[in-house]
């Protein structure tokens, strides 16, 4: 990588196109269409900018050791990676809430379940989750024992199934868990994305990112 190039980390969706415009504030724009090209690195109208395209959940690891300089990812992504690292940032520098990409962590269960005697102080609870970090706090701190089930995808299969009695996961308008006969019974977190950035790029080129990071305090204030 180029001492004086300066590289993005963004996932491709919602997180992309809602970052374009805090871009634009700071004269950047991305020159191709990451749902139309098959390149993961995409140029910049800036010969000192480009972005990378990576999976949501890599964006922070991307940042952390050096394969982007910073990165846009959202807050329940940042809250696992830190988990994974024993509540250490892992040298991430976390400027700025951008108030993108806004939806909340939630439990959901089958209509029904009737989740509010199984969460009786001291009571047992299959949950099944993407996100086993904030699972775990949040039913711990109720006094309720979890038995966490990793998943990947198709989360609202889990309780239709029987493999698990509810799952924690992102909602955004709630109409997928309508669609399965879910429920959401509890809001554990609002949620939207954070700009990270690596500490060592920001000293080394402080005179490309420093901009960018005012840019985008600029343009991500709420209305």
């Amino acid at each position: 990588m180029k001492p004086d190039l300066v590289t993005l980390a963004l996932s491709k969706g919602r997180i992309f196109e809602e970052t374009l415009p805090l871009l634009k504030a700071a004269g950047i724009e991305v020159l191709e269409d990451p749902e139309k090209s098959r390149k993961l690195i995409l140029p910049t109208n800036r010969a000192d900018v480009q972005v990378v395209l990576v999976r949501a959940s890599d964006v922070p690891t991307y940042v952390q050791y050096g394969g982007a300089d910073l990165g846009v990812c959202g807050k329940d992504t940042l809250i696992e990676h830190q988990a994974e690292w024993g509540g250490a940032g892992g040298g991430l520098y976390q400027p700025l809430d951008l108030n993108i990409a806004k939806c909340r962590m939630s439990v959901a269960v089958r209509a029904d379940f009737d989740y509010a005697s199984a969460v009786r102080q001291g009571s047992r609870l299959t949950v099944a989750t993407k996100y086993t970090a904030i699972a775990r706090e949040f039913f711990s701190a109720k006094g309720v024992h979890v038995d966490l089930i990793k998943l990947y995808g198709s989360m609202e299969l889990a309780p239709l199934t029987g493999l698990a009695d509810a799952i924690v996961d992102l909602v955004s308008t709630g109409n997928t868990l309508k669609a399965n006969h879910l429920v959401e019974v509890e809001r554990i977190m609002d949620i939207s994305s954070r700009l990270v950035v690596n500490q060592a790029a920001l000293k080394l080129k402080r005179a490309t990112i420093k901009p960018i990071i005012e840019a985008f305090a600029t343009a991500a204030q709420p209305a």
